[in-house]
């Protein structure tokens, strides 16, 4: 059974991200609009004043980070925001969830009703300048990870059990063609929520109301699960010295009451160490 890596109760945890120049993990619990990390072996939030979900990292001391309403620049040390680019800011029943830099300095993003209403969201990709839209009619946006050496993305529209493969242009990291179907996970009676692939490729998801971030090969083969104290695992990101821990938000929110028994730790934040090895999280090229 994996550790607690910090004991503060998420709401709904999302977006770890393992900062590569500062060797810090960020996250964020969503509902209750907050960044949260580990400095100095103490925790430390910043409340924002709008709902927010994940970030890529820009420098050794921002990160570009997605919100219910836009794209901002945040300063981790003199928490200082800069307005970047809007996202979906006219649409108050929206708000954003999974997202990743990519290896071409892109950052994706996925948006989702509020009220988790079908098809209300989209995927979207920040790149030089341009918001693009890349996935109309999502309704829970997850998933969002690239596999190593530019041969493409994975995500998921969680509701439908299936994670799919995406196939991306090796210049400028565009979809090229139709997306795929990678792994279905419906007959299992499984709901993808975030991934990450590791160093050698293998895609490891969490998967909500399980217990667990199970690892899959390349041809999407299961090879091992990792256990967590908690029942809605929402997303793993590698960090740690050689980038060999497993880190995972959780989420206290739709618990049943058998899950509220047999655990008090939904909504910590985990970590396994040696689990695998990750690759570097992408720098955000603005």
């Amino acid at each position: 059974m994996s550790e607690v890596y910090d004991e503060t109760a998420c709401a709904l945890g999302e977006g770890p991200l393992w900062h590569p120049g500062r060797q810090q993990l960020y996250w964020f619990d969503i509902l209750g609009a907050r960044l949260h990390t580990r400095e100095d072996g103490r925790a430390r939030s910043v409340q924002f004043d709008e709902l927010v979900s994940a970030a890529g990292w820009v420098s050794n001391t921002e990160l570009l980070i997605a919100s219910e309403t836009r794209l901002f620049l945040f300063d981790v040390e003199r928490e200082r925001c800069e307005d970047v680019e809007g996202l979906e800011a006219g649409d108050p029943e929206t708000r954003s969830n999974d997202g990743r830099a990519d290896p071409w300095g892109g950052f994706w993003i996925g948006t989702m009703g509020k009220r988790k209403g079908r098809g209300a969201g989209a995927i979207y990709r920040y790149y030089r300048g341009e918001l693009r839209q890349l996935y109309p009619g999502i309704t829970i946006p997850n998933s969002i990870c690239f596999r190593p050496s530019l041969e493409g993305a994975f995500f998921a529209d969680t509701p439908t059990g299936r994670i799919m493969r995406q196939d991306l242009d090796a210049d400028h990291g565009w979809p090229e063609g139709d997306p795929a179907v990678f792994l279905d996970l419906a007959a299992d009676g499984l709901h993808p929520d975030g991934s990450v692939v590791d160093a050698a490729g293998n895609l490891w998801n969490a998967q909500w109301g399980a217990w667990r971030v199970a690892c899959y090969g390349r041809d999407g083969n299961f090879l091992k699960a990792v256990e967590f104290d908690a029942a809605h695992t929402s997303c793993p990101a590698f960090g740690g010295p050689g980038l060999s821990t497993l880190y995972c938000t959780t989420a206290r929110e739709d618990l049943s009451e058998a899950s509220r028994t047999r655990s008090d730790r939904h909504g910590m934040t985990f970590a396994e160490a040696d689990a695998g090895i990750g690759q570097a999280e992408h720098q955000v090229l603005l």
